[in-house]
């Protein structure tokens, strides 16, 4: 029986040094990109998400470049909704640049949630090549399903140690009283978690209230 002690403080110091990876990765800090661009990963969903994601980028400046935005497979409106404000950006901007990306739909509408599970496990297959591939600085979402495995791929680089990417969540404004599923999930794993309600704040301490944002 005397084995089952290295046994065991072996396993204690492994799961010690997983937590203590995973709290410096959540509070690590974070470098933009070549030349003081900060390349931003997008989660775009049908809908209203789109449209309130696509206001919060009119507001940011020509620094967030290149953008990556990831939608699910089944989203054709969101697509063409990208396209029209990438479009209007290029007489401004003086270097616009864009891709559009397609995973899996994490839950359809209406779903149930034991298969929606299979479903978010599916997508998250899909969300770890491709944000390894594009090592974003920043994901910016609100709320939409496919957020949730791209930003728990963002965050597995981040433990593995690839690449620390920021992750800013907006809680759509839509949610007054309180947050929605993606939003309860998100709480405890976006560096930037913003609510545009006072009564959520109330409720969610590590919420950061701005007010109305789009």
């Amino acid at each position: 029986m005397q084995w089952l002690l290295p046994v065991g403080l072996g396993i204690g110091l492994t799961v010690l040094a997983l937590v203590l990876r995973i709290a410096l990765v959540l509070r690590g800090g974070h470098k933009p990109g070549k030349k003081g661009h900060v390349s931003l990963l997008v989660v775009a969903g049908s809908g209203g998400h789109t449209t309130e994601i696509l206001r919060l980028l009119s507001c940011l400046s020509d620094s967030y470049c290149p953008t990556h935005y990831v939608l699910a497979e089944t989203d054709q409106m969101s697509q063409e909704k990208i396209h029209s404000f990438e479009a209007s950006k290029e007489k401004t901007s003086t270097n616009p640049k864009y891709t559009i990306h397609r995973i899996p739909r994490s839950r359809e509408v209406r779903q149930s949630w034991s298969s929606s599970f299979l479903t978010t496990l599916q997508s998250l297959f899909y969300s770890l090549p491709l944000t390894f591939h594009l090592k974003p600085d920043v994901i910016l979402c609100n709320g939409p399903g496919t957020c949730i495995p791209v930003c728990f791929s963002a965050l597995l680089l981040g433990i593995l140690g690839v690449k620390k990417t920021i992750i800013i969540y907006v809680e759509s404004l839509c949610r007054v009283e309180s947050l929605s599923l993606s939003g309860k999930i998100l709480y405890y794993v976006a560096d930037q978690f913003i609510v545009q309600w006072p009564l959520l704040k109330d409720k969610y301490p590590k919420a950061v209230y701005l007010g109305r944002i789009v």
